[in-house]
C-alpha cells in the first residue's frame, strides 16, 4: 500500500487508558511524525457501549446534558447528543457501572431510572429518531425503572410503587403501561447493541452478565425469577404487554442487564450497534475517501469478533476493497483470524512495550510509537 495519503481513523477506546478521541489524536501524531504530509480523517467510533455520546459529539452533534437519577438514585449529569432531529442515548452515562462508588454494586437494587430520564430529555428536544446505545450497566432491572421513568406503573399487592431494581420485580403484582409517554408512539426508536443474549435462562442477563455487576450465585437465581415473573405479569396488560413473552426470547431482549426488553416494549428495533454507528456517523463517505483505514480497541481477542467495533469497520471497509491495519493494547488473536475479519495486520503496544501496565500507564505515548511503525510500514 506504498504511497498511501488519505488515511480514516476509525478505532474504539482503550478502556481504561484512552477515549477513542484520544486514540484517533494519538494515532495521527504518530502518523505525521513519519509522513508529515499525510491526510488524516479521525473518526472515532463506539459499539452503543460507554463511550458513544463521545463518539457522536466527535462526529459532529452536539453534546447535550441533563441531571437525571444515577443507578442507586441519586442524581447524576448525563448526557446524549443530538443533531437535528437525530439524538443518540447512552444507557451506561445515566446507568453504567461507571455511576457506582468505586468497588460498590447492587446486582440487585440498581435501576434504569435515569436511563428513562435520558430519553425523555431526547423527547422534549423533539428527536424523532433515537440511537439507544446499551452496555456497561450496572443494572439487571429489564429496563423496568426506564418505563417507569417514561410513565410506566408497577405495582405491588398493596398498591404501591414496587422498590427499585431487579429484586423489586418479584413484588410485582400489577403493570400499568397506559400512562407511557405518547410522543414514543411517533419516534424511531434503535437499539444498538453488541449483545444477542435473550431476557433470561442460560443464556440470559442475569446468568450472563449479573456476575460482572457484583452478583453471587443467588442474587442471578433470584434476578432470572424476578425477570420472568416481569415478562409474565406484562403478558396479562393487553396491549404492548401482549408480546412481552416474544419479546423475552428474542435476541437482545438481555442487552444491559434487560433493557433490552423494555426498549423492545416500546418499539425499539434491535441491530447491532456498530452498524447503527457507523450509519449514525457517516463512515460511508468517509471510508470512500480513504485509502487505507486504522480501526482498534483495548483488546483484540475473540470477542471483537462478535460484533465488536473494530470488526464492524473492518467488515465495512472490506467490502468496499479497503486495507485495513489495527492497533490495540493487547493481541490475542492469530493472523488467520484478523485476516478472516478483514484486518492486514495488528499492531499492539505490547509490541513496543512488552510490560502491561506500563502500557495501560503510557498508553498515549507508547500508541504514538506504534502509529510511526505503521506510518514507515504503510505510508513511507
Amino acid at each position: 500500500m506504498r504511497g498511501t495519503r488519505r488515511v480514516l481513523v476509525a478505532a474504539d477506546k482503550f478502556k481504561g487508558s484512552l477515549t477513542a478521541v484520544q486514540v484517533a489524536e494519538r494515532v495521527t501524531a504518530g502518523l505525521r511524525r513519519v509522513v508529515p504530509d499525510v491526510e488524516v480523517e479521525a473518526l472515532p467510533v463506539a459499539d452503543g457501549g460507554d463511550g458513544t455520546v463521545d463518539a457522536a459529539v466527535a462526529a459532529g452533534f452536539e453534546r447535550r446534558e441533563v441531571r437525571v437519577a444515577g443507578p442507586l438514585g441519586d442524581e447524576v449529569t448525563a448526557a446524549f447528543a443530538l443533531r437535528g432531529d437525530t439524538a443518540v442515548v447512552e444507557m451506561a452515562e445515566a446507568s453504567g457501572l461507571q455511576r457506582l462508588p468505586a468497588g460498590v454494586f447492587a446486582p440487585l437494587t440498581a435501576s434504569t431510572y435515569g436511563s428513562g430520564e435520558l430519553l425523555r430529555a431526547a423527547l422534549d428536544v423533539g428527536a424523532r429518531t433515537i440511537v439507544f446505545g446499551v452496555g456497561g450497566s450496572a443494572t439487571t432491572d429489564g429496563g423496568a425503572g426506564m418505563l417507569a421513568a417514561l410513565g410506566a406503573r408497577f405495582l405491588d399487592a398493596d398498591g404501591e410503587p414496587i422498590p427499585p431494581g431487579g429484586g423489586g420485580l418479584a413484588e410485582l403484582v400489577r403493570a400499568d403501561l397506559t400512562g407511557l409517554d405518547p410522543r414514543l408512539a411517533a419516534v424511531d426508536l434503535v437499539l444498538a447493541s453488541d449483545v444477542d443474549n435473550p431476557l433470561t435462562g442460560p443464556k440470559g442477563a442475569p446468568a450472563v452478565y449479573g456476575p460482572q455487576k457484583g452478583a453471587s450465585a443467588q442474587d442471578v437465581s433470584t434476578l432470572d425469577a424476578a425477570l420472568a415473573h416481569f415478562a409474565k405479569v406484562l403478558e396479562g396488560v393487553g396491549g404492548i404487554g401482549n408480546r412481552a413473552a416474544e419479546y423475552a426470547a428474542s435476541p437482545g431482549a438481555g442487552a444491559a442487564g434487560g433493557i433490552g426488553f423494555g426498549a423492545m416494549l416500546l418499539g425499539a428495533r434491535f441491530r447491532a450497534g456498530i452498524e447503527v454507528m457507523l450509519d449514525v456517523l457517516g463512515f460511508a463517505p468517509a471510508l470512500e475517501r480513504a485509502s487505507l483505514v486504522i480501526t482498534g480497541e483495548g483488546s483484540l481477542d475473540e470477542q471483537t469478533l462478535h460484533g465488536k467495533a473494530p470488526a464492524g469497520v473492518a467488515a465495512a471497509a472490506r467490502a468496499a476493497g479497503k486495507e485495513v491495519v489495527a492497533v490495540c493494547g493487547r493481541l490475542a488473536l492469530e493472523p488467520e483470524a484478523l485476516e478472516r475479519a478483514g484486518i492486514r495486520r495488528a499492531y499492539a503496544l505490547t509490541e513496543v512495550e512488552p510490560d502491561v501496565a506500563t502500557c495501560i500507564a503510557d498508553a498515549g505515548r507508547i500508541l504514538e510509537q506504534v502509529a510511526e511503525r505503521i506510518g514507515r510500514d504503510r505510508l513511507a
